[in-house]
């Protein structure tokens, strides 16, 4: 599946551990979105482990996904911080 992850954390040490959680199974495309192929039983063990940190009163991280990301239409004004596009 494809997901795209954005979040509103209002601490900076939950916001550190947050991210650093999120690029472990996403690429970093702005500075709180993340998007990705990921299968579900990933996303749930990411999600799992967001819990743990985040404090749910005041933090949200919502997540929006897809079965197939050519589903998707993306349009980016201005410069494309993270191009997936990696050329060898």
């Amino acid at each position: 599946m494809y997901v795209i992850v954005c979040y509103d954390i209002t601490d900076d040490v939950r916001l550190n551990k947050v991210r650093k959680i999120l690029k472990k199974y996403l690429n970093w495309v702005q500075y709180s979105i993340f998007e990705g192929d990921i299968t579900f039983g990933k996303l749930k063990k990411c999600q799992s482990e967001l819990l743990k940190v985040i404090n749910p009163k005041e933090d949200s991280v919502y997540f929006y996904t897809t079965d197939s990301p050519h589903l998707l239409k993306k349009e980016i004004l201005g410069q494309d911080k993270n191009p997936l596009n990696i050329f060898i």
